[in-house]
């Protein structure tokens, strides 16, 4: 198993950390591995188009057609992905077939999709889901990729990029913070307040159930929205130290710490939308979308839910806040802002093409192209065109950049057996049964050393 590094304090993408420096280009789907078998059918669609053959492990110089794996299997981002890849062959001049795949049977077959037949090319995360693969010498060090491209990017995102040899095998597209979402017509409507402390926001929330709405939407039937709960509670409660050594498995889930952290939870549960276990996140931002639902903890990627709804009109009422704060200590000095990006396979015979297209997608014409048509979206690159930015993504740009810790988000700031055979179940239980929750966490601490002793 890859190496746990350790995570310094301060502005950080763990678990890679380093200092964004002021006067920088702001840094920054998320979205999860989850546990059980697949279906053949599903396996064979992630390795039908795989461009390595399972040749060599090394990576051939040459040039030619490659494929591109992608998981970005929603309506929004799949038109942007081919959108970028339209743009490469027009440039160009090469071959490239795309592949997309389900976004969760992606994540589930990621790892033997990578030691047998991958793509060229594929999308993927940074951080520690993407050192994982490169120890693991399943990534293709695209060094040489950053010569060229290095000069777009803030230090923060090289180093979320690189590997724990110090090598490159990832190249940031997008970022996006997670926040509560909200309509500002529902919020004026109503005379509703943005809450500043946790006290607020449940009198809001108190105050929603009067109206007849559900004050805090929720969907967790994919195992992963959950874990953005966990986050930004132990972040706002316990700080983003602590939250970091615990997702390292240097603390015990069965602290006092991590108690008072569902203790809260436990606590805002009234006023969660029921029957959250049986809800996608995409059913869940339709309830905000038709005003059925007040608040909505998740990525900025749920836009994509109002982009086209009301004749554009949706989106320009779509409004977020950090979560308010808990403990003064730490106060809102922290936030998810999770990065999206690309990666080449060891195993491809078409490296030449395969870095061409990464230099591509690193350039500010990629990401301007991606952002433009997905505004759930911020582009990292330092001279990205930004005049077509929304409202929202200037905002979300603003509130990443003057944040003083960034985290990636748990399934990618631990590892990712843990996050998904462990946490996702864990809170699912915990949501069915609160009262439950000193056995969870037992569970939880002793599944922990078992796996982090691995």
């Amino acid at each position: 198993m890859a190496h746990q590094p350790s995570r310094p304090t301060g502005r950080s993408f763990p678990p890679s950390p380093s200092s964004l420096g002021k006067g920088l280009s702001v840094p920054v789907n998320r979205r999860s591995v989850l546990g059980g078998a697949m279906g053949l059918s599903a396996l064979a669609a992630l390795t039908a188009c795989g461009g390595g053959g399972g040749g060599s492990a090394s990576v051939s110089e040459g040039s030619g057609a490659i494929t591109f794996g992608s998981n970005q299997s929603d309506a929004v981002p799949k038109a942007a992905y081919k959108k970028i890849i339209d743009g490469f062959v027009k440039e160009s001049g090469s071959k490239v077939s795309i592949n997309t795949v389900d976004h969760n049977t992606f994540q589930e077959q990621i790892n033997s999709y990578l030691q047998g037949d991958p793509d060229d090319v594929f999308s993927w995360f940074s951080g520690y889901r993407m050192r994982f693969f490169a120890d693991q010498g399943l990534a293709g060090d695209i060094s040489s990729v950053w010569e060229n491209i290095g000069k777009n990017f803030s230090e923060s995102f090289k180093a979320a990029s690189t590997g724990t040899d110090g090598k490159q095998y990832f190249v940031p597209l997008s970022y996006y913070p997670w926040a509560v979402f909200y309509r500002k017509s529902v919020f004026e409507d109503k005379g509703y307040e943005v809450p500043k402390t946790l006290d607020e926001m449940t009198a809001v929330s108190e105050d929603m159930l009067k109206e007849g709405l559900a004050p805090i939407a929720f969907g967790d039937k994919d195992g992963w929205p959950g874990m953005g709960t966990f986050d930004i509670l132990n972040m706002r409660i316990n700080g983003y130290d602590y939250h970091t050594k615990l997702l390292a498995g240097e603390d015990s889930w069965e602290s006092d710490q991590v108690k008072e952290v569902f203790n809260t939870w436990t606590k805002l549960l009234p006023y969660h939308q029921k029957g959250g276990l049986g809800r996608d996140w995409q059913e869940t931002a339709q309830g905000l979308l038709q005003k059925k639902s007040g608040m909505y903890l998740l990525g900025m990627f749920v836009s994509q839910q109002f982009q086209d709804a009301e004749g554009g009109d949706a989106l320009k009422d779509l409004d977020f806040f950090t979560f308010p704060e808990i403990n003064p200590d730490f106060g809102t000095d922290s936030i998810d802002a999770p990065i999206d990006g690309f990666m080449m396979s060891a195993k491809t015979q078409n490296g030449g093409t395969a870095k061409k297209l990464l230099e591509y997608l690193g350039s500010a014409d990629a990401e301007k192209i991606n952002a433009d048509a997905d505004k759930g979206l911020v582009g990292p690159a330092n001279d990205m065109d930004t005049s077509g930015y929304t409202a929202l993504q200037k905002k979300a740009a603003k509130v990443v950049g003057e944040a003083k810790n960034i985290a990636q988000f748990m399934d990618r700031d631990t590892r990712p057996d843990f996050a998904s055979t462990v946490m996702i179940p864990s809170i699912q239980a915990f949501i069915k049964n609160p009262k439950d929750i000193n056995n969870i966490l037992k569970d939880v601490e002793a599944q922990k050393k078992a796996i982090f002793a691995g």
